[in-house]
Order: C-alpha cells, then structure tokens, then sequence
C-alpha cells in the first residue's frame, strides 16, 4: 500500500523533490520557532526550579501572541501561494501590505497590556506569589520584541508560500544563535544567583534577537522582489483585503479557540500543584521539538497545494494531499517513538524535584502517543484545508472538541473528582484523538479543493 503511495505513478518526482526542499527547511524553522519559545525556559531551570516555572506561565502570554501571528500568517500564505502560482508579485506585495497591518495592530495592544499590567496576566494563570513576580518581570521586558516581532512573522509567510523556506531558516537560525548566547552570558556569568536581574536579561535577549530579525527582513525585503511598504488604497487593495479576511478570519478563529483552550488548560495545570506546572514545562518543550517534521510537512504540503490550486492543477493538488497525509502518519509515529527514546537524556539534562520527575514521566508516555493524531491534524486541519480556502472547519471542530468535550471535562477531572493530575494530564490530550478521524472524514469529501484567487489586474 505505503509503495503504490509513495510511487511515481501517484505522484511525479518533481513534487517530492519541491516538497524536501521546502520541508527540510520549513521543520528547521519550527524547531528553531520552537526552541526560540522554550530555550529561556530552558536555560533559566539552571537558576531555579520557580524561575523555570514563571517564565513558562508567563510564556502564555507570547503564545496567544503567537497564535494572532499564526492566524494572520495562514491568511498571507494561502494567497501568496495560490497567487505565487500564477506568479503574481505585485499582489503578493500587496497581501504583505495587508497582513503586516493588521499584525502591528495586535502586537501594540500586546505590548502595552504586557508592560502596564503584567501582574494582572499572570496572576490567570498562577495565585503562586513568587511566579507571579518572577513572570511579571519578564514579561515587562519582553514585551518591547513585540512590537517588531509581527512584521518579521508576515515578511516570513511570504517568502516561505514563494518557496523560498531556505531563508527565512537561515535568519532565524542567526537570531536563535544570537539569543542563546545572551541568555548564556545573562545566567552563567553576569546573574548566577541573581534570578531577578537573570529573569530580566534573559527578557532582553530575546528582545535583542527580535530587533536584528527585524533588520535582516528591512534589508532583504529592500534587494529582493517583495517590498515591504505601506498599503494601496484603491479598489483592488480592497477587494484583496476582502479575501484576505474572508479566509484570515476563521482561520484566527481557529488558532484562538485552540490556542486559548490550550491557554486555559494551563491555567487549571498551574492551579493543581507548582510540580505539576514544572513538568508540564519541560513535556511542552519535547512535544513541540519531537513534532517539528510533522509541521515542516503540513506548511510545506500547504504551500505545493496552494501553487497547484492557484495555477489550476486540481488533480495534482488532490493526489498531493493524499502523499502528505501519508507522511504526516509515518513521522507521526517516528516522532512518538523518539519522545520515548530521549526520555533519560531528557531527566538528564533537567533538574526537578522527585515529585515533578513522576509527573513527567507519565507525561511523555501521553505525549507518545499523542504525537500521532497531532501530526495528522496538523497536515489536514493546519495544512491542506487551509490551502484551498477551507478554513472554516478547524474553528468548528476545535470550538466544539476543546470547549464543549475537553476543558469541561478537564475542569470537573481537576477540581470535582480531583482525579490523579496524570489522568487530568491524559483528559487534555484526547482533543486531538477526538479530532482526528473527523478530519479524515472531512478530506475525503474534497471540499477543499478552490481556486481562490482573482484578476486584479482590471481592478482599479
């Protein structure tokens, strides 16, 4: 079966090849976007186990950001791509315009909510004292990345569906570099026991990488083909911002009902018990590392099908689809099995108290499995609906599984029948089991095979 998939009569050599050269690197970008989010929580465990902790909680605060960026990025890629198809650069300029509009947006509401109350946000997710001032502290610093992250988020998306993955990798591999060594500088040598003034400059690097992320894009952007500049304002930039929220819109939706869902999960996590909330921190780090192949192959899998969609190749986006759901299983199960293998590098390397080393070891043989469903719903949910304009399913499916099914159900595990937190841990990853199967379903019935893209040339 796997063979006949895999063969060229399914699908040609040139889309396997189009699809390494993108995967390759678009999996190195998440892994670094992943490390990018996790790398100060992993180098301040070396101060303390409550510095680790805050700077997770507070983390939270960046991932909803995040989510905002994802959203808004999803809604660039599917029209670049579809438009990078019939090689269209003047509205691919166009759609950046668009986007990295509305991303400052949200990111100067972000950034005065996190510099003016940050002990108001964290105390959502912790009544911990200490976390909360630890996290409040980090967040104040941090907050000023956000005001250049956004940008350089949209300026990504675009090159990226161009296919030109290889770079935007590259920069953020620098910028990954640059904050590891400042964080390194901040924790061993300038603040060892200080984890006030550490917590703070670990902040500050992460602002610093942001900043030349930000220039590096400011200089590419002026030798390369896409401009970054301000927006048109005339009749096709308005129809194009008409499509760009026809399809951004439920897309942001989705990432928000999940995102905060996932943001609420934490919050009962961190009102359980601080061991839990502990090793809570570390599981998030290894699933999001161990499934960064998955992501390459749905981002990857979403640009070839947008191409294909928008130059008209119906069939060949249908039989692409069915090559990369075909990947998502297998790396899905390669992911959970070295979830399993680098568990005793994973105590090796992390310092935590005898009870959190229990809770995190249950965790992972959750994460094992769980890396299955999530790598399938992250091709068909995340990659291929998307793709063709089929937004609206993922914020359907992830509003009735995540907030009817899941955190009820974690809510009343938690704090009714105060079942073992393993189990309240076990509860909260069943949402992508749920979903699953339903994706499937929804796949088969090609609904998400559109054209989306319009001649904007005899608009004016």
């Amino acid at each position: 079966m796997w063979r006949n998939l895999l063969s060229s009569n399914h699908l040609d050599k040139s889309f396997n090849q189009q699809l390494i050269r993108l995967v390759i690197p678009i999996a190195l970008q998440n892994l670094i976007s992943a490390l990018a989010v996790t790398v100060d929580v992993i180098m301040l465990g070396f101060i303390n186990q409550s510095a680790m902790s805050a700077v997770s909680l507070a983390g939270q605060v960046t991932f909803v950001l995040t989510l905002f960026y994802m959203g808004l990025a999803s809604g660039v890629g599917i029209l670049t791509a579809q438009y990078w198809g019939k090689q269209d650069l003047n509205t691919i300029e166009r759609v950046l315009s668009i986007g990295c509009t509305y991303s400052s947006v949200v990111s100067f509401f972000f950034f005065v909510i996190s510099l003016l109350m940050p002990d108001v946000l964290m105390s959502l997710f912790t009544n911990n004292g200490e976390l909360i001032r630890y996290g409040s502290k980090f967040l104040q610093a941090l907050s000023f990345s956000y005001l250049v992250a956004g940008i350089s988020q949209m300026y990504f998306s675009v090159i990226r569906s161009m296919e030109n993955a290889r770079l935007s990798a590259w920069i953020s591999s620098i910028c990954l570099i640059l904050n590891i060594l400042l964080n390194s500088l901040s924790i061993f040598i300038l603040f060892p026991n200080d984890p006030d003034k550490a917590i703070v400059a670990v902040a500050l690097s992460t602002v610093v990488a942001r900043i030349i992320e930000f220039g590096i894009c400011i200089v590419h952007s002026v030798k390369g083909n896409i401009k970054l500049k301000f927006p048109k304002r005339d009749t096709a930039q308005r129809n194009l911002q008409r499509d760009y929220l026809k399809y951004t819109v439920p897309i942001q939706g989705n990432y928000m009902v999940w995102g905060c869902a996932i943001t609420a999960t934490a919050a009962i996590i961190g009102h359980i018990h601080a061991d839990l909330v502990a090793a809570n921190s570390v599981a998030s780090v290894v699933k999001n590392l161990v499934i960064v192949l998955c992501g390459g192959i749905a981002s990857g899998g979403s640009v070839l099908i947008g191409k294909y969609l928008g130059n008209g190749q119906i069939e060949m986006a249908k039989k692409a689809g069915t090559i990369i759901i075909t990947y998502s299983i297998i790396f899905g199960i390669l992911a959970g099995i070295l979830t399993l293998l680098i568990k005793p590098f994973v105590f090796d390397v992390v310092s935590l108290d005898v009870q959190a080393q229990y809770y995190l070891n249950g965790m992972l043989f959750i994460c094992a499995y769980y890396c299955i469903p999530k790598s399938m719903n992250s091709v068909t949910i995340g990659g291929i609906f998307v793709a063709g304009g089929d937004s609206k399913f993922g914020f359907w499916c992830d509003t009735i599984v995540m907030w009817a099914i899941i955190l009820p159900l974690a809510y009343i595990s938690a704090f009714v029948w105060q079942l073992p937190p393993i189990a309240v841990f076990a509860i909260i990853c069943l949402d992508e089991v749920i979903k699953a199967p339903i994706a499937f379903i929804r796949y088969r019935q090609y609904k998400w095979l559109n054209n989306i893209t319009r001649d904007l040339s005899t608009e004016k």
